[in-house]
């Protein structure tokens, strides 16, 4: 199949953008049959928000990373060490560390 570079429409933002012979190749061995419908900086922008956005996706790819929890640091209520713990400690609940806590979830 004989390739041209094309002119497409961004929908996002509607600038021009060319889609080359080199891209439609790489598409046809990709098995894409569809043309692009965004410029590559719009893509790479939807491609970013897409990996910051973890939602229900399973299809992890190995650009797929986890939003940093964050950690609370504690005294243990029982040994008074500090500890990390990732959730906010509410007033009047005892809060452990894991060796403490270990223990009395034992008993």
């Amino acid at each position: 199949m004989t390739y041209e570079d094309k002119s497409i429409q961004c929908t996002d933002c509607g600038t021009a953008f060319v889609f080359s012979i080199g891209e439609q190749e790489e598409f046809a061995t990709k098995g894409y049959t569809n043309e692009p419908k965004r410029c590559p900086a719009c893509r790479q922008a939807r491609k970013a928000q897409q990996n910051g956005n973890s939602g229900n996706s399973f299809g992890n790819s190995s650009n797929y990373s986890r939003p940093v929890r964050q950690m609370f640091t504690v005294k243990c209520s029982e040994c008074g060490k500090d500890a990390t713990v990732p959730f906010e400690p509410r007033s009047g609940k005892p809060v452990y560390c894991s060796d403490c806590y270990r223990k009395v979830k034992a008993t």
